[in-house]
């Protein structure tokens, strides 16, 4: 009987400090989410460390990438982090950067147990980070909130095993499947529920993409407009081989304000490209095929990964949209339906390829589903 007891007691217990680790880890996924768009090329990594069941250090990865967001959480919780444990989203750097390895920071601190979402498939990390804590004396729990932390360093893992972007593709289509009215004319598709969060998407991607048709139609900013979060728009990207961007644009005239890079090809025009770069834009070039028009997508995506950009936003046009559908570059949707029908003569979502090639494909599956007012916002990702 006092066994039974003994065993009962152990076993809440363990309930109890496996449900502490849940909390503690979910905070530190939050934390880091708030890096999202921020800190590229580095990933938005969120840190807690929690001594005696009590929090006393947070940190995420700061913009531009440092200080990380394990020296972050381990400064403010100072002498008290010895014996304490550390949550962390992503396995701590053990390589010397432009920062010093956080390894160094959490065995000079006394942490005595780190948990850690996932390993880093850096190859300048993987899986040393852990091995050099354990060797510390050091007790490391890996993968405790690995599928979320894996999405949210989704732009981070996609950039380091495959030298591009996380790709997320926004589209936001009518009840019946159109993005735009008979002879490419604009229409308001979504009301203002769906718009603002498309804005806090575009705060939390690094980069957004648009072709030059988009541009040229509707003359867009690309920029973050909820309230107090200019600052977080992302850097505009547009697809133009022949630089045909005007000079009167938005996008050029905001150049200064807020990055803007055109991507274009390596036989376009110099005097055109000086014209931009002189307004404050970044012309960079790409290989472009001979015999196809527009420009060559895996290029364009290692061109921008060779910049640091992690997370990317593909916002602008039905064809500029099937290319990168029809590429197989697309990693997550972000489809917006509107409540209102267009008609028999308006654009189609994916130009020649019907919708179905992303909701009905086996290679997406959906993760998330939310009503937007009248809208309504399905995320897919990978399967």
């Amino acid at each position: 009987m006092i066994f039974r007891i003994l065993e009962d007691q152990y076993a809440e217990k363990s309930r109890e400090a496996k449900a502490a680790d849940q909390r503690f880890m979910q905070l530190a996924l939050t934390l880091g989410r708030r890096g999202l768009g921020r800190t590229w090329p580095n990933p938005a990594v969120g840190a807690v460390v929690v001594k005696d069941g009590v929090i006393v250090g947070r940190g995420w990865t700061q913009a531009g990438g440092r200080p990380h967001a394990e020296p972050e959480a381990l400064g403010r919780a100072g002498e008290a982090a010895r014996g304490a444990t550390l949550y962390v989203t992503l396995e701590p750097c053990s390589h010397v950067g432009k920062s010093p390895p956080c390894v160094d920071a959490v065995i000079a601190s006394g942490i005595s147990r780190v948990v850690s979402a996932i390993e880093d498939p850096n190859p300048e990390i993987a899986g040393q980070g852990h091995a050099r804590l354990r060797a510390a004396g050091i007790i490391v729990d890996v993968g405790l909130g690995a599928a979320e932390a894996a999405r949210d360093h989704a732009g981070h893992f996609c950039r380091v095993r495959d030298k591009r972007p996380h790709v997320i593709l926004k589209l936001a289509v009518s009840a019946d499947g159109k993005i735009g009215a008979a002879g490419r004319k604009p229409v308001v598709i979504t009301g203002e529920a769906a718009r603002a969060r498309v804005h806090l998407l575009r705060a939390q991607c690094d980069a957004i993409l648009v072709g030059i048709g988009t541009v040229l139609a509707d003359d867009p900013a690309l920029t973050c407009r909820l309230p107090g979060m200019a600052a977080r728009s992302p850097v505009r990207v547009v697809l133009d081989r022949a630089l045909r961007l005007p000079g009167t644009s938005k996008l050029v005239h905001s150049a200064r304000d807020t990055p803007l890079w055109v991507m274009t090809s390596d036989l376009a025009e110099a005097p055109a490209a000086m014209k931009l770069g002189a307004a404050g834009a970044q012309v960079v070039r790409v290989a472009a095929p001979v015999s196809a028009p527009g420009l060559n997508l895996p290029a364009v995506l290692r061109a921008l990964s060779d910049k640091g950009i992690t997370r990317l936003m593909v916002e602008g046009g039905s064809r500029v949209a099937a290319s990168f559908v029809a590429a197989d570059l697309v990693d997550e949707v972000w489809l917006l339906r509107g409540a209102d029908t267009v008609g028999p003569d308006g654009i189609p979502a994916l130009d020649a390829l019907p919708l179905s090639a992303l909701t009905g494909s086996p290679a997406f599956r959906t993760r998330a589903s939310q009503v937007l007012d009248k809208d309504t916002l399905t995320i897919y990702e990978r399967a």
